[in-house]
This record gives C-alpha cells, structure tokens and sequence, in this order.
C-alpha cells in the first residue's frame, strides 16, 4: 500500500518556480520592467511562496485576504491562516505602479526573482495591524518593531511568476523545499512525521522531548530550525546548524533528519506557533511539537510577558 503523508494546506502544493524555458521569457520580459529590491524578511517570504511552504498562497496577499486574516485568521476564501503575508513597498514606488502592472522583484544582488503581477495597492493601518495581530504596539516587541519603525507606509498585492529562487551559498544540501521533503520521507518509507521548531542550539532535553513525542504516535522526527530571521540576539544560525548536526547522531539511526527552513519569524506567539504548524503541513509533517512561550518574544515594557508561558 502506498504511503499517504498529510495533505498540504488547502488540497494542493503549490509550485510558483516556472520552467527553465517559462523562466528565461520571464527573464528577457523583466529587463523592460521596474524593479523592487527585497529586503531580508521580504525574500524568506518570497521563497517560501515560491516553493509551496506557504500553501495555498500564490503570491502577496491582497487586501480582502490581509483584512480576513486580521479579523478572523482566516483568508476571504475562509481557509485557516493567522498572520499576513505582505509586500510594502515605498511611497516613491507606489506612486509609479498601479493594478495590473507587472514588476520585477529582485534581491540586493540584482539577481531577478520574479515578477509581481499587481492585484491590490493600498495604505495599511500598521497600528491596527500590530494590536490585531501582536496584541501590542510596544516596539520591544520584534514584530510591532518592523511594522512600526522599518515597514514601508505602503501595501502591494499579487500573484507571482517565479524566476529563481532566492540563492543560499551556506548549507545546501541541508536545506528542501516542501516538495523534496516529501520524497525524502516516502523514499525513506515515514508516513508519520513530528517536526521540531527551534531557533536556539538544541539540548539534551529536547532530544528526549522530540524522542517521546516521536514514540507516542509512532513517528519519524524532523528537526526544521529556522535560518531565516529570527529574534534580534539569537545565536546565529550557523554555531546553531553545527549544534544540530553534532545532536543529531543522538538519535537511533534512522528515526530522525535535520532540514533547514528560511522563515522570517515574525515572534508573534499563540498566532505563530499555529502559523509554524500550517508551514510544517505543507512540508509533509502531521504532527507538531509546541513549545513553552511558543514564538514568544519575551518582556513588554513594563516586564509583563508579551504572551502567556
């Protein structure tokens, strides 16, 4: 009998990378067209649109879909999704763009990456958005802190037509896309997986606390660390992904993997830890481990926790 691993969120995997023929069309189209140059948290979340870790999205959300999501964690369609996925842009370029334009989206290199097919330009409410979404508008908070101090005032939307993925020169045979990860786990013959977030080094207790979870539902165990951006003063991901590496032959042989996903976290607790479990759906995990203070950024201003333990 066939494996079945869990379905992607929404029925469907989606795939924005083009063909190497599709991907030189758009290459030679997007020589004619403006550019916008991505910053750090823009191509973690460009690349995960690209390959599917963001399901069922198929691009910048517009506004229907930011204002469902805010109000009721959910897309205009009604499928479950907690935090927006959005593109702000600058008030110079927004003032030469409107809907239906075609722009290129590109990274601080210059490389191409795709173009942005415009549905929706708009004015957000950042304040809004980071008490619907944070709970807070305290710039301790690392998300309330983007959205209020380094967001661009304003919001574009559309689907994209992928030419690249965005490059990574640091661990690559560790790093999958959801797709991969999939085939590695039905070659591997794991129809139940439990992935393990972190972006801190990993100990001995969470060895046991991953070896209990994957034992209790007779699971196979991926440890997915963040490399993207994570909280401002976290150890970097590279002493992190050598910690893992040394960790992982802790595990009896065969029970455990170790792949690396580019999310830019946005530490927005309850809302994230179900953000971190849709993400791991796509990539082929049915269970998720949830940690204390799950994506928690700490300490307000007055010293009460952001969020509940």
């Amino acid at each position: 009998m066939p494996l079945s691993l869990i379905q992607p969120h929404g029925g469907r995997l989606v795939n924005l990378v083009a063909t190497p023929e599709r991907a030189a069309e758009l290459q030679a189209e997007s020589i004619h067209l403006p550019s916008v140059t991505l910053n750090d948290r823009q191509l973690c979340d460009l690349e995960l649109l690209l390959t599917g870790g963001f399901s069922p999205l198929e691009g910048f959300m517009g506004e229907d879909d930011y204002e469902s999501v805010l109000e009721n964690m959910r897309l205009s369609d009604d499928t479950l999704w907690p935090l927006p996925i959005t593109l702000d842009v600058s008030e110079k370029i927004a003032g030469t763009i409107r809907v239906n334009d075609r722009i290129l989206l590109r990274d601080k290199e210059s490389f191409p990456l795709v173009i942005l097919t415009i549905t929706d330009v708009w004015r957000p409410d950042l304040e809004g958005e980071s008490e619907q979404v944070f709970g807070t508008t305290d710039l301790l908070h690392p998300g309330a802190f983007y959205l209020l101090d380094e967001s661009r005032p304003i919001y574009v939307g559309g689907t994209i037509d992928g030419i690249s993925l965005p490059k990574h020169y640091d661990y690559q045979l560790l790093r999958h896309t959801p797709r991969q990860l999939r085939e590695v786990f039905i070659k591997h013959g794991w129809e139940r997986v439990v992935a393990f977030q972190t972006r801190n080094p990993m100990h001995r207790a969470h060895v046991e606390l991953t070896l209990r979870a994957a034992a209790e539902i007779r699971a196979n165990i991926l440890i997915h660390p963040v490399v993207g951006l994570t909280k401002p003063g976290d150890v970097n991901h590279y002493t992190r992904v050598r910690c893992y590496e040394h960790i992982l032959p802790r595990y009896p042989t065969g029970t455990a993997m170790l792949s690396l996903l580019p999310l830019a976290m946005r530490m927005g607790g309850p809302r994230e830890a179900l953000w971190h479990a849709i993400i791991r759906k796509n990539y082929g995990c049915g269970y998720f481990i949830v940690g204390r203070d799950h994506a928690g950024p700490g300490s307000d201003s007055s010293g009460k926790p952001f969020y509940g333990p």
